[in-house]
């Protein structure tokens, strides 16, 4: 097993990284759960394809559980499913330091993971991610949301799980398009800070993608690891360290709501895209070698995965593209910082930027 310490100003907790993991999740929680039962908010997808699997190490474990599905997608992160999710928990008589239990992907953890930061003022809960995005993103760090109608993630809280149990057999199941979209994730860790991680995806990253299971486990260790050491740095993204963990998101979200943040295109579809037009504005910007963007560009598409606005099926004017941006939630002062490149592994912060330049490089982007 893979240990991974998350270490907090007041805390640690740990992401534990195991083949088969999943069919331990009893014996794991049961400490945590003291006679309690485990209330689970999950992903239907991720019940059918692996519940069988959690609810049987309950029962092995002598843990009573109760379970609350919800429909995959993007669209579950709203205020109507939040409400949902709050209201059952209190229906199910939720103590204050009961463990809700986070099943699925990256959009669970995100909903269950809001609603355990305001039920009762805050009940602690613990991620089990079942996609390869939440496996290596969002189930490591403590931020949880919903979407509004302004934009993606623009309610929501800092809240840390108690524990983030990781079992990559789940991969095996997860559609193919999940799983390159999860991708764009492990991607990241190596354009931030980390070029041979970088030098390593373009080597085995569609291995990873083909069913590898020791590409799988590499990446999923060293993005968390990379994850966990800039959440210790800066918890609450209030020193410009976390903030490096967007690179890719500011377009990426844009592209998201001109999509309806809908299945039309995946996060990490919209991140990969994003990715890859950071990059060539980098490059437009005079910050980063043309061919270290052609790089990016040439592996995003080599493992599938769109890296301009048409191969993200978005046609829209740079207007309002950039009117989506400046509904994000890191503006300050009336300007939004973008995280851009210096080269691969040389991501920086830039609080600079024109948006009406960004403007005019998307309407480049989108061409005639």
């Amino acid at each position: 097993m893979t240990r991974i310490p998350v270490r907090l100003v007041d805390r640690v907790y740990d992401v534990l990284i195991e083949p088969g993991l999943l069919d331990r999740a009893g014996e794991l929680l049961a400490p945590l759960l003291r006679g309690r039962p485990a209330l689970i908010v999950a992903d239907e997808g991720a019940v059918a394809a692996q519940g069988e699997r959690l609810l049987s190490s309950l029962d092995r474990a002598g843990v009573a559980h109760r379970l609350l599905a919800l429909p995959a997608g993007e669209a579950t992160k709203s205020w109507a499913r939040l409400e949902q999710v709050c209201e059952w928990l209190l229906q199910q008589s939720v103590e204050r330091n009961d463990h809700l239990l986070a099943f699925g992907g990256g959009v669970i953890g995100d909903l269950a993971g809001f609603g355990a930061a305001i039920v009762m003022r805050g009940c602690r809960f613990v991620q089990l991610p079942t996609t390869l995005l939440a496996q290596v993103d969002s189930s490591v760090g403590g931020k949880t949301a919903i979407n509004a109608r302004a934009g993606k993630n623009l309610v929501g809280a800092f809240h840390q799980p108690a524990l983030v149990l990781i079992d990559p057999t789940t991969l095996r199941t997860l559609p193919p398009r999940e799983l390159a979209a999860g991708y764009a994730e492990v991607v990241k860790y190596g354009l931030i800070d980390r070029p041979d991680f970088f030098n390593w995806c373009e080597g085995s990253g569609r291995a990873l993608l083909a069913g590898d299971e020791d590409a799988r486990e590499h990446a999923i260790a060293v993005s968390v690891a990379a994850k966990a050491a800039i959440v210790a740095a800066d918890e609450r993204e209030t020193a410009g360290v976390r903030a490096l963990l967007n690179l890719g998101h500011t377009f990426g979200h844009a592209l998201e709501a001109e999509a309806g943040f809908s299945d039309r295109l995946l996060h990490g579809e919209a991140v990969a895209a994003g990715t890859a037009l950071a990059f060539r504005y980098s490059v437009r910007r005079g910050l980063c070698p043309a061919e270290d963007a052609a790089r990016v560009v040439a592996h995003l598409r080599a493992v599938g995965l769109p890296a301009s606005l048409r191969e993200a099926g978005i046609d829209a004017p740079g207007e309002r593209l950039v009117a989506h941006m400046a509904q994000d939630k890191k503006k300050e002062g009336g300007r939004l910082p973008f995280l851009l490149a210096c080269g691969i592994g040389r991501t920086i912060l830039a609080k600079d930027v024109e948006l009406a330049d960004v403007a005019a490089f998307l309407d480049e982007e989108r061409g005639p």
